[in-house]
């Protein structure tokens, strides 16, 4: 009996750091689901007597969005990252594993000379963005290309902030149209890649006043992907200049501030941190159309 009861506390053990080690991995993949590494909140949460402490917490790629890589809490500012001078005349694009959607690499020769004007439409609306493909050439070359291959085509934006960052996520298709946001730490939402990563641009004094769109990332300025988020109110104090602006909202952004207003359906943790929530009112992406000049 000695020896079966052995053999059942063993059992037991390793069932139990099974059980923790998938909670630590979740939660690295929760941290894409924000705007990963933002250290200004830690500083504003503290001034301002708030329990919310970070993203991707408030700070996570949450990402705000790359899926199993973890993110720093505090990290720093990397304008240095953009090593060519814009617009870019070539582009890397690194495959990682898995795709929340399968689409092939953007081509690594950017139309670096062309305008392009996105049209975002949602169930309550059009968003329409003007995109920087003069500052952010790489940024905006994988965005038409995702936008073109239908890649947020149904999709739902699954993260809201309004607490030192006024931001609402959207670009992953873990998050579909007809999925209902739980906020659970085990879903894979939140966490979703086109299957590749890719550097960030235009950071040197980024700033992020009220219709600003940028790349959500995690952490570190090669891990952006397809996330982004719209700003709907000045973030600038709460963000470092770590998250790509390409774009800017030249008509609805009222939509975004309206479902701010509407608060969360439930909240994301990690950790026990608040990091936002799923939007009460439902945005949903039937697809995102471009018009070049």
């Amino acid at each position: 009996m000695a020896g079966k009861n052995d053999r059942q506390r063993r059992q037991a053990r390793d069932k139990y750091r099974r059980q923790q080690e998938l909670r630590a991995t979740r939660q690295r993949r929760l941290r894409r689901r924000g705007i990963i590494g933002l250290s200004g909140v830690l500083a504003a949460a503290l001034i301002a007597g708030l329990l919310l402490t970070f993203l991707p917490g408030e700070s996570s790629k949450h990402p705000v969005a790359s899926p199993t890589k973890s993110a720093s809490a505090t990290p720093s500012a990397t304008p240095s990252a953009t090593t060519v001078a814009e617009p870019a005349h070539h582009c890397t694009y690194t495959k990682v594993t898995p795709a929340a959607r399968t689409v092939s690499i953007p081509p690594s020769t950017p139309d670096y000379t062309s305008s392009y004007q996105a049209t975002i439409n949602t169930n309550l609306g059009k968003i329409v963005l003007n995109l920087l493909n003069s500052k952010a050439t790489c940024t905006i070359n994988s965005f038409v290309h995702l936008a073109q291959a239908g890649y947020f085509n149904n999709t739902q934006c699954h993260r809201l902030l309004t607490t030192g960052i006024y931001v609402l996520q959207c670009g992953d298709p873990y998050a579909t149209a007809t999925t209902k946001l739980t906020c659970s730490s085990t879903s894979k939402i939140g966490t979703g890649t086109p299957g590749y990563d890719f550097a960030s641009e235009n950071l040197t004094g980024a700033k992020y006043p009220a219709g600003t769109v940028a790349m959500a990332n995690e952490g570190s300025a090669t891990t952006n992907g397809s996330q982004f988020f719209i700003v709907y109110k000045d973030s600038t104090s709460g963000l470092g200049a770590s998250y790509t602006p390409f774009a800017t909202v030249s008509s609805g952004l009222n939509i975004v501030q309206n479902v701010a207003k509407e608060g969360y359906s439930c909240q994301y943790t990690v950790s026990g941190q608040a990091e936002g929530g799923a939007p009460k009112n439902k945005v949903i992406i039937g697809s995102v159309t471009i018009k070049k000049a």
